[in-house]
């Protein structure tokens, strides 16, 4: 009793916590789950219930926690610690000098990185709890929904959360089975388990007493492809296709088929190639700033020992002591100098701009990390069906009779293009067809434009509905007396029939009409006449018209297009009586002879504008490969149609079964090549993506089955689909394609490659600016009687926080361009750095420093200025050179903008508001801190000259830029020895 008490203790508590994700208005079906819960509280303690225990998901605190152990905030924490500490001691120690003493705000830069540690964590915190939160909120209010059942002798409709083992659920087209089962009663039930298994074929499914029949008769077994063979067990996670049934629940949540993949699935992210080389920067960095600090330290100590030694300081214990301090809080600056503060920031801000932009172009990112790595993939694994193509069988080619055709590929594609009629069919003949399209469909419509049910069926609903005809229903209702016999498709006979009693609309006289549809070899054979385009029908010459047909049909073969034969006949009389013991109308078919009415091709076409999107893949230098479930006829069609297969190249197509057997150093030669893998399994998929990776490339996998969970999470990035993807697959992707589209995959890859750039661009400002102030401040410390660095602690927190923080966020939200595409993805091992960013980060660090010096230690003969006698000139040169500083900051910020040599520096700058608003809010920040900072950031307010001075100074940025970028990469490498 204790044990039951438990169980359904955990059982509600799982609910609870479901409930709380879907949102209490979404949840209604809790009251529900209570009761069931306690009526049938020896199934649930057995078999449990249908919810799977929610993805242990981070609380805010432990994802605070995570970010904090970056390398970067490690390096700042440390330095805001040690900064605050002295700065603190600064403040409450008494020195004599009143305006030493009046200054307490050395305790500010220690705080003010505190606080940017604190916005970096807190900004990276929110945007990856509330990107989960939403995830999990969009996978619960679809994966809720009503299922009819029989539970204890009454019908009803029940949430799929309160599905129970033991449940009899009603099974109809379209639904996708919420658990496990096994058959009890069916009628021509097909699954498609192509999600679950990789098989693209639809399963038939049967009562258990039927495949017992079935499996006694040795004839019939042989007979049938395995493919073809009914089953009685119904998996998880799998689609109706046609049909209706009733099963037995046997197992439910983390039970059934679809709970253990999905449990499988929740392991951790490796490490993205960005987060790598930071880290690596990081610790670069820190060691430098800390050589930096110490080499200081070193210099400044023994120049003090040496004054000391000389009596040219007092040697009294606490002025030495306060000497020492000060030249430690001079070593420590020059170390927080060093730390580039706004880079976490700037990384984080580039990722959440780029993911917030991303939805629009209906990429939703599940992994923050992954829009970067995007950036730098190398080749793309992509589904066929729904992604490259519609995943909506459509009638694209076709010939009604012999004479007028019509196809939607641009005339001279085929050499059928040259026998279009010269006149379109009569309006009764396309009545005819119409009719023929609508009198075998089983589907129903689920939207506005689609149907369910048979591929084929629904692409012919879909042409008739094209063509202006009314609704199929009123078309049935309209003419058909009565369905008189049904003959379904067969593998042997290769068609279906269907026999109706109609009233012809020429004479309205009632007759019995034969629909015959099927594959076209043997719909032609079974033909006696041919219709013209006037709807007249005459015998057709079999030598000639046959040929002509033939001829269409292996036209559209070669073009991968599943080619449909269509017929008809009328029956003055027919005896209702014997047609139930019919059990194939091919005899009496063939006897009587029918009437050609066409052929039409089918096909699954290509989305709009994905063969441009491969090309552009392409072009920079992604390897779009074809991973399909299809034949390699098909396969190879459609992948030659939007380019990615090209024969000319040394491109290979290969089947599964054949992958699998490939030896290590055939995969060597094969694999790199290879462009298409057909017939293929998702332990294919996955053997691909896992040997891509561990030669070196960055490999991105799209997937929207259950059976594509492993390939995704193998992968770098896994593109899951927003329509047609499972739960499994959207769980194991680090991006949702909500639209399903292939060029929303090429939108997300140049989202990367833009918060890649974005990095680097921000990484080219800071490190400029970092290098150049630590320069500056080592060397005047060193060259100061009193070792004081010509920037205070404050102005260094303007010029290096928070213009920094501005600079990073100017840069972050430059939107994507073409342009991005026109490059190669670079390689895993390549330096975060590239070769051109330190032309420029050292060009301008030698232009900044040279200005700097050249104010420091000549604007007295400039402006003649008193700098030793006067302590007022003093503060102006301080200022002078400060302001000079800020300004080259905010003229460089216009170089970063290009990464690689290109002339413009100023392209899309009038359409980037945030960079135009940040420059302004820099330009009045600088103006007010020099004009109005007095005290606390200990500058003056200057004059019309000095201003002059400043700003044509920092404009000297711009034509340096150029000049760099103009200076060819080779030549500078050509100069260093």
């Amino acid at each position: 009793m204790a044990q039951l008490s438990t169980v359904e203790s955990a059982n509600a508590e799982l609910a609870k916590e479901l409930a709380a994700v879907q949102g209490t208005s979404d949840a209604e079906w809790l009251a529900e789950f209570d009761t069931d819960r306690k009526l049938y509280a020896d199934r649930v303690e057995r078999y449990g219930v249908n919810i799977l225990p929610p993805a242990k998901s981070q609380s805010f605190l432990s994802l605070v926690w995570d970010a904090l152990h970056d390398k970067m905030l490690i390096l700042l924490i440390v330095a805001a610690i040690v900064s605050l500490a002295i700065g603190i001691y600064q403040d409450v120690r008494v020195t004599g000098d009143p305006v030493e003493d009046g200054q307490d705000v050395h305790w500010v830069e220690g705080f003010a990185i505190i606080v940017a540690i604190a916005v970096v964590t807190l900004v990276a915190s929110i945007n990856d709890y509330q990107k989960e939160k939403q995830f999990r909120k969009l996978n619960a209010k679809k994966n809720d929904r009503r299922v009819r059942v029989t539970r204890d002798g009454q019908e009803r409709l029940i949430s799929t959360n309160c599905i129970l083992v033991g449940d009899i659920m009603h099974i109809e087209p379209g639904d996708i089975l919420c658990a496990d089962g096994v058959v009890i009663g069916s009628s021509n039930l097909k699954c498609d388990e192509s999600s679950v298994t990789g098989e693209s074929d639809a399963m038939k499914k049967s009562r258990m007493e039927e495949v017992e029949k079935y499996q006694a008769d040795p004839e019939k077994r042989t007979k049938t492809s395995s493919s073809k063979r009914a089953d009685p067990f119904l998996i998880s996670g799998s689609r109706v296709l046609e049909g209706v049934g009733r099963c037995v629940v046997v197992a439910v949540g983390k039970e059934s088929f679809y709970g253990k993949i999905l449990l499988s699935l929740r392991t951790k992210n490796d490490p993205t190639p960005l987060q790598t080389k930071l880290n690596g920067l990081a610790e670069l960095i820190a060691k430098l700033g800390g050589a930096a600090g110490l080499l200081m330290f070193i210099v400044l100590i023994i120049k003090y020992a040496v004054k000391l030694g000389r009596d040219e300081v007092s040697r009294e214990a606490t002025k030495v002591v306060d000497s020492i301090v000060r030249i430690i809080i001079s070593a420590v600056t020059v170390v927080v100098v060093a730390v580039p503060e706004g880079l976490p920031l700037a990384v984080t801000l580039a990722l959440a701009v780029a993911t917030t932009r991303m939805l629009r172009d209906n990429c939703l990112v599940r992994v923050l990390a992954s829009c970067e790595t995007m950036g730098n993939a190398t080749t793309i694994c992509s589904d066929k069906t729904g992604t490259l193509t519609q995943n909506r069988m459509t009638v694209v080619a076709g010939c009604i009779g012999d004479q007028f055709q019509f196809s939607s590929y641009p005339p001279g594609t085929s050499e059928m293009q040259r026998r279009k009629a010269k006149q379109p069919p009569a309006d009764g003949l396309l009545d005819t067809a119409r009719e023929e399209a609508v009198s075998e469909s089983a589907g129903i419509p689920s939207r506005a434009d689609k149907f369910n049910g048979s591929k084929t069926e629904t692409a012919l609903l879909a042409w008739s509905e094209s063509l202006g005809a009314p609704d199929y229903t009123q078309l049935r209702d309209k003419d058909v007396d009565e369905y008189v016999q049904v003959w379904p498709f067969s593998s042997e006979r290769k068609s279906m029939s269907t026999l109706v009693k109609i009233r012809r609309r020429e004479d309205g006289k009632t007759v019995w009409r034969l629909y015959v549809k099927g594959a076209p070899e043997n719909v032609i054979q079974s033909c006696r006449w041919i219709v013209d385009v006037d709807g007249a029908f005459h015998t057709q010459d079999h030598n000639e018209t046959l040929r002509d047909l033939r001829r269409t049909v292996s036209d559209y073969a070669s073009r991968a297009l599943r080619t449909i034969g269509v017929a008809y006949r009328d029956f003055e009389s027919f005896d209702e009586a014997n047609s139930s013991r019919l059990e194939s109308d091919v005899e009496w078919r063939e006897s009587a002879g029918l009437v050609c009415l066409g052929i039409f091709g089918i096909e699954d076409p290509l989305r709009d504008g994905v063969t441009d999107a491969v090309r552009r893949c392409q072009n920079a230098g992604i390897v779009v490969r074809m991973v399909t479930g299809d034949n390699m006829l098909t396969a190879r069609a459609i992948a030659t149609q939007c380019g990615i297969f090209t024969p000319g190249m040394g491109g290979i197509v290969l089947e599964g079964p054949k992958f699998r057997k490939l030896t290590s150093e055939q995969m060597e030669f094969i694999i790199p090549r290879l462009q298409v893998l057909a017939r293929s399994s998702p332990e294919d998929k996955r053997m691909l993506v896992e040997w891509l990776r561990s030669h070196g490339e960055v490999v991105s996998v799209t997937g929207d089955g259950t059976n594509d969970g492993p390939a995704l999470k193998a992968a770098n990035v896994g593109f899951s689909m927003g329509i047609a993807g499972t739960e499994v697959a959207k769980e194991a992707s680090s991006i949702v394609v909500m639209d399903d589209n292939f060029k929303s995959i090429v939108r997300a890859c140049m989202w990367g490659r833009t918060v890649n750039d974005a990095v680097k661009k921000f990484l080219q400002f800071q490190l400029t600016v970092n290098v150049t102030a630590v320069l500056i401040a080592f060397v005047s410390s060193v060259a100061d009687p009193e070792e004081k660095s010509v920037f205070t602690a404050i102005q260094l927190l303007w010029i290096n926080l928070i213009m920094d923080t501005f600079a990073a966020l100017a840069l972050a939200t430059d939107p994507p361009t073409l342009n991005l595409l026109d490059r190669y993805p670079e390689k895993q091992g390549s330096p975060l750095i590239t070769f051109t960013m330190w032309k420029h980060i050292i060009g301008q660090s030698i232009l900044q420093v040279v200005v700097c010096f050249l104010t420091l230690y000549a604007a007295d003969d400039i402006f003649n200025l008193h700098t030793v006698e006067n302590s007022q000139d003093m503060l102006v040169l301080r200022t002078l050179v400060f302001n000079t500083f800020a300004w080259m900051q905010i003229f460089n910020e216009f170089n970063c903008r290009v990464l690689h040599n290109e002339l413009n520096c100023f392209k899309g700058f009038h359409r980037n508001y945030f960079f135009m608003g940040i420059i302004l809010i820099s330009v009045i920040g600088q103006v007010i801190i020099v004009q109005w900072g007095g005290v606390a950031f200990q500058t003056t307010a200057l004059g019309g000259k000095y201003w002059g001075f400043s700003i044509a100074g920092g404009f000297l940025s711009l034509p340096v830029g150029l000049v760099l970028r103009l200076v060819p990469d080779q030549l500078i490498w050509w100069m260093i020895p």
